[in-house]
């Protein structure tokens, strides 16, 4: 077979496989290309040494049995046999759930999650959002901090694993989504800094080395990235990409390289003849994220919706602290502007950030289904202190109308696994470096950031410690009863509700009005002609809907209708959807 590697500064290339060592050539046609043949078949190791120096994996690496600096293996896509037919499944009229496959169940595999997605069906979900599974030192961890970008993390069961995976979901009905980190790798097992200019110190990231993309050499390093994100697309027939922190990606090119990404998805999208969609985690509030390439924008087809998460965070919670600060004076006004204009943050003054920040969204050319939205996520979890969930702090109810905010918004929702039964497991931050140094590193400055905000060193969970990865898995005995069992079957109800009024998936922002009362509690909105309230105080309230004779859809607590007035007598910490008679 076939085997090449680029490697532009090098004198010398040789290949490893299988015992036998052979030089290889340069490639007349591509500058910086190493080319050369050798027999291999799948599952046959092999590796490359620049200029004598050690044996490393191959970059585009498909699989990596032993990890990120063992040998790479070669992987034959076309030996799977798929047995699921798929047409493919947009995101338009999409319900998320992300999942951590090594917490979803307590073996920690893709194998053991595919037994699981008979209850994502059930829950009326359509697609599943995989967090990353490129490979990473360990066993366990968030996947952030992965390497090899085109290859499976072995401990989930490699690509194999990842291809019964996505066919029994596609068999379900189900779309996939994976999560892919471009921004920054490793740094343990990263090994592309002996091939080539892969990273640049022009820019830093909070992570580490910002990526080469636009000072020399990166013009390979661009066709690394996108090639590994068609890979994921065409090999495992997943149907979506979200791309990891797309503020880090520092691009000062003409064309900036999530245009050129998303450009060149669309072009395998009409190759398959199957939709394809990438969804930006974007801390910017830059509309032109999610604006169409014909209109001057980036062309990503949709956007993690981090105002609209904090809105509702603040207003169930009351916290104020770091960037909830922005959104704490007034939570309800800046819940019901995220609702009816997508960004809280368009050009207004973030305390946060100590100056202005982002800049409206055209409700009339950004259809809202281009914008996530969520109560909970991995981030919002699992980066505090304890990893504790809503469902740790919040009564049934008030997670009833979180359920009922984000299921009935304008935006694409996602939920993150357990969050509909109100999991009583908390998500923790959790690492298996095999790098004591790194280890010890990522230990104490967990605790130093939370010592900051009032947290004993011995409170914070260590990260290394596997009670910490084994406390953060799902325990699927809770959904069979008590309250959990009255919030997932809510959860169920909100969800077919949503497919049953299409007023609920219009994606009309400039639709959607909104009344609240700050001092009241209370929030309600219309689209359409559904009606959806919520009563976020403790005691009842009279909410003025203007609508007599409105008939009740879903109720979280028994209440009437809407009185010869109009008003709505709802109970306290309870919400309700309703429907013109």
């Amino acid at each position: 077979m076939q085997f090449e590697v680029w490697a532009p500064g090098a004198a010398r290339v040789t290949l490893h496989c299988e015992g036998a060592e052979r030089a290889l050539a340069r490639d007349p046609e591509r500058a910086g290309w190493w080319t050369g043949e050798a027999e291999a078949g799948d599952g046959a190791r092999y590796g490359f040494a620049v200029d004598e120096g050690p044996v490393l994996p191959d970059p585009r690496s498909r699989r990596q049995p032993d990890g990120p600096d063992g040998p790479s293996a070669v992987v034959d896509q076309g030996r799977y046999g798929w047995r699921a037919p798929w047409a493919g499944r947009g995101l338009p009229g999409a319900v998320l759930y992300e999942l951590h496959v090594g917490t979803y169940t307590r073996e920690g595999t893709l194998d053991a999650a595919a037994e699981r997605l008979g209850h994502l069906v059930e829950l009326g979900i359509t697609h599943v959002e995989l967090m990353p599974l490129c490979p990473f030192p360990g066993r366990h961890g968030w996947g952030y901090e992965g390497v090899s970008l085109w290859a499976v993390h072995e401990p989930y069961g490699g690509p194999e694993a990842l291809k019964r995976f996505v066919d029994r979901a596609h068999e379900l009905g189900l779309g996939v989504v994976l999560d892919v980190v471009h921004n920054h790798l490793g740094p343990s097992g990263n090994h592309l800094p002996a091939f080539g200019p892969y990273f640049t110190d022009s820019y830093h990231t909070p992570w580490g080395a910002a990526v080469n993309l636009d000072a020399p050499g990166s013009d390979e390093v661009r066709a690394y990235l996108t090639g590994s994100a068609l890979a994921w697309l065409r090999d495992y027939r997943l149907d979506g990409l979200r791309l990891d922190a797309v503020h880090a990606l520092h691009d000062s090119r003409a064309l900036h390289f999530l245009e050129e990404l998303s450009a060149a998805v669309d072009a395998l999208a009409d190759e398959t003849g199957r939709p394809l969609f990438l969804i930006a985690e974007s801390d910017l509030g830059d509309p032109r994220v999610v604006t169409p390439r014909a209109d001057h924008g980036l062309g990503l087809h949709a956007q993690w919706n981090d105002d609209f998460h904090h809105a509702l965070h603040t207003a169930l919670t009351g916290e104020s602290q770091g960037y909830y600060g922005d959104f704490a004076r007034a939570p309800l006004a800046a819940l019901a502007k995220t609702l009816t204009n997508g960004f809280f943050h368009d050009g207004t003054y973030s305390t946060f950030r100590g100056r202005t920040h982002g800049r409206p969204l055209d409700r009339t050319r950004i259809s809202a289904h281009r914008l996530l939205g969520y109560a909970q996520t991995h981030d919002q979890i699992g980066n505090r202190a304890l990893g504790d969930r809503l469902s740790a702090s919040l009564s049934p109810g008030l997670l009833a109308c979180a359920a009922t905010l984000v299921l009935t918004a304008p935006f694409t929702p996602m939920l993150f696994m357990g969050e509909e039964w109100g999991a009583g497991t908390p998500w923790q931050f959790f690492t298996d470096h095999t790098d004591p140094g790194l280890a010890e590193a990522v230990r104490n400055g967990r605790r130093r950031e939370f010592a900051a905000h009032g947290w004993a060193a011995e409170e914070v969970p260590d990260p290394q410690d596997p009670t910490t990865r084994d406390r953060s898995c799902l325990d699927w005995s809770e959904p069979a009863g008590g309250t959990h069992a009255r919030l997932l079957a809510w959860y169920r109800e909100l969800i077919a509700l949503r497919r049953a009024q299409p007023d609920l998936t219009d994606p009309d922002l400039a639709g959607v009005k909104v009344a609240h009362d700050e001092d009241g509690r209370w929030l309600a909105f219309r689209r359409g002609d559904v009606r959806v309230a919520v009563n976020l105080g403790a005691e009842p309230a009279r909410i003025p809907l203007g609508l007599p004779g409105a008939r009740v859809l879903a109720a979280w607590d028994p209440v009437e209708p809407p009185d010869a007035e109009g008003a709505l007598r709802l109970p306290g910490e309870s919400c309700v959807v309703l429907t013109q008679a």
